[in-house]
């Protein structure tokens, strides 16, 4: 009863994806879940609307995932947008992308995509027991054998790791798999936080929170990370920043956190505008409009009034005066502020707040083309629990279901 030729272990989107296909295959399959239903996380993706996927090539798809990107290439050759968009329509889900980009259900509702799977789980005869957390893998020295819970001992030759990371905790994701993967000597990288808000040591963003400012550039201000930034949507809270742009953003930020415990960063809220075309910007709007316009009204043309008010106030202008009338220092410095304001992050709220994790287990220990264990015959990995995280905007779901797709092939 307790014996079954694939067995795996988290009920996520990649767990789910790998029963379905290992299933469909003919293989007996067993679901292992540790909370009371499965697909908690995947039901809050996206604000709950669980943008799926995007319409990327699979080259802009990887890259957007750094220098470990391409190692999803196999499992995006096997299932890709296309692929995945396919699959939903065959089991009942129509998908779009209203934006040319972001790809979610029609009814941008994530429950229809949880029970759509479930529905193709029943109907393929997968066994699925919840809240089973999984304490140990059981295995001979050369081969996984089975896994043990709590209750129970539950045999397999072939073992798939989907627990996810640790991002969203109150759904569920506290690393089991790390544990279990290092258990059988699989190294597990640095876990960091990641895709969530940050905090700054200055405070004058928190008068600035009614305003998301968009096109908004980070980059950071360290001689050797200057590569590092990010383009997109802005929102100052009364601790720090967040919004799209925060979100991608962090996955960079919280591992230089840890080693500089401040990271400085400049941020251009002017839609890319450099220093002299934000002079000639002034100029322009002079000569159009008013030369009598106050600074603060110039500013106010670029930024949010909040914004400028605030950034005048760093510039130590007086907002009453014309333009003409700074003095040639003050407006220097008003330019380059808006050009580039500094900010200094200095925290965060660990993984409680986390939508993903920053690390996981060690690409170089599993195979790419097969997703497994290059350590242990018979053993599996898939989705998040690896060390390979990407941006916002369907990069994590869309890895989640393709590595879960090649991993239930069981090659």
């Amino acid at each position: 009863m307790n014996k079954y030729d694939v067995i795996i272990v988290g009920a996520g989107a990649s767990g789910m994806m790998a029963a379905i296909t290992a299933a469909t295959n003919g293989k007996s399959v067993l679901l292992l879940e540790k909370l009371s239903k499965i697909g908690s996380k995947l039901k809050a993706t996206g604000g709950g609307r669980c943008n799926l996927t995007n319409t990327l090539s699979n080259d802009d798809f990887m890259s957007s995932f750094g220098r470990e990107g391409r190692f999803m290439s196999p499992a995006l050759n096997a299932l890709d947008h296309n692929a995945l968009q396919n699959f939903f329509k065959t089991i009942g889900v129509e998908t779009h992308a209203p934006d040319g980009f972001h790809v979610f259900p029609v009814g941008h509702n994530a429950q229809t995509i949880i029970n759509a799977l479930e529905r193709e789980m029943q109907k393929l005869g997968i066994e699925i027991l919840c809240s089973q957390r999984v304490l140990k893998l059981e295995q001979n020295g050369i081969e996984v054998i089975g896994v043990t819970t709590k209750t129970h001992t539950y045999i397999s030759k072939n073992i798939i790791i989907a627990t996810g990371g640790m991002g969203y905790p109150i759904l569920g994701a506290e690393g089991d798999g790390y544990p279990l993967a290092e258990s059988v000597g699989h190294k597990v990288t640095e876990l960091h936080p990641a895709m969530m808000p940050l905090k700054t040591k200055e405070k004058w963003g928190a008068n600035c929170r009614a305003d998301t400012i968009a096109k908004v550039e980070l980059r950071v201000n360290i001689k050797k990370y200057r590569k590092l930034f990010a383009i997109g949507d802005l929102i100052f809270t009364k601790q720090g920043i967040r919004g799209p742009v925060v979100l991608d953003f962090s996955r960079e930020i919280t591992p230089l956190l840890s080693k500089f415990n401040e990271v400085p960063i400049v941020i251009n809220m002017t839609k890319g505008m450099n220093e002299e075309q934000i002079r000639n910007h002034f100029k322009s709007k002079l000569k159009e409009e008013n030369t009598q316009k106050t600074i603060l009204s110039l500013v106010e043309s670029l930024v949010p009034t909040s914004v400028a008010v605030e950034l005048c106030k760093l510039a130590q202008v007086d907002t009453t005066l014309t333009f003409k009338k700074l003095s040639g220092k003050v407006r220097d410095n008003l330019i380059k502020l808006l050009a580039q304001t500094p900010l200094t992050i200095n925290g965060h709220d660990g993984f409680k707040m986390a939508m993903i994790t920053r690390g996981g287990i060690s690409l170089k220990e599993i195979d790419p083309n097969t997703m497994k264990s290059k350590k242990v015959e018979g053993l599996y990995f898939c989705g998040e629990v690896m060390n390979l995280d990407g941006p916002c905007g369907g990069y994590n779901l869309q890895w989640s279901f393709a590595s879960g797709y090649l991993a239930g092939q069981l090659l």
